[in-house]
């Protein structure tokens, strides 16, 4: 099963299961698998500001 990362900032939670389809990242793609370009889709924060949840 694939980690949940959580925004250090906001709080934004990116399930992997979901992915971020607003954002071109299509369901099932693992947040090591996200392009270092993305950031958090509600604050706007980098990559390096999440952590693994749990």
């Amino acid at each position: 099963m694939m980690k949940k990362y959580k925004c250090l900032i906001c709080d934004y939670i990116y399930d992997p299961t979901n992915g971020d389809p607003e954002h071109g990242i299509k369901p099932g793609t693992a947040f090591e698998s996200l392009p270092a370009s993305w950031v958090c889709p509600e604050c706007g924060a980098a990559k390096s500001d999440f952590a693994p949840v749990g």
